[in-house]
């Protein structure tokens, strides 16, 4: 059996585990293919982003399992876990990954809701009379 390299990926409540291995460059998330799973063509571009950066794309084989969070950030996840995958395949490829933020969490979360509002800062409607 070829290598495989393993890294975990987070985004907002999203999280991917993410298996690289050589081959002839299918993406599968949970099983399905990805463009059937995300749908959107801009989320699809967003996950082969670190393998085309690295000229990757097409040579190797990604297996993605994700839970948690929406579409969005399942994406995002399985980018971040695709980068420190290759990164464990080629550490010499840590430059530009860097450069190019594919090896940084994008640490913004939703905020949470506090007490005497309706949301995290929206306020209830104010009646005057």
């Amino acid at each position: 059996m070829a290598e495989q390299y393993y890294a975990t990926g987070k985004r907002k409540n999203a999280i991917a585990r993410v298996w690289l291995t050589s081959g002839s460059g299918n993406i599968e998330i949970n099983g399905r293919p990805m463009s059937q799973y995300l749908g959107r063509q801009v989320l699809s571009m967003m996950v082969e982003g670190p393998l085309r950066q690295v000229g990757l794309d097409g040579k190797v084989d990604v297996k993605a399992i994700c839970h948690g969070g929406g579409i969005a950030g399942q994406a995002g996840a399985i980018r971040l876990g695709i980068a420190k995958a290759v990164l464990e395949m080629a550490p010499d490829l840590r430059t530009p990954l860097r450069r190019t933020g594919f090896l940084t969490r994008d640490p913004r979360v939703k905020e949470r809701k506090k007490y005497g509002r309706k949301r995290a800062r929206r306020g209830f409607q104010f009646v005057k009379r």
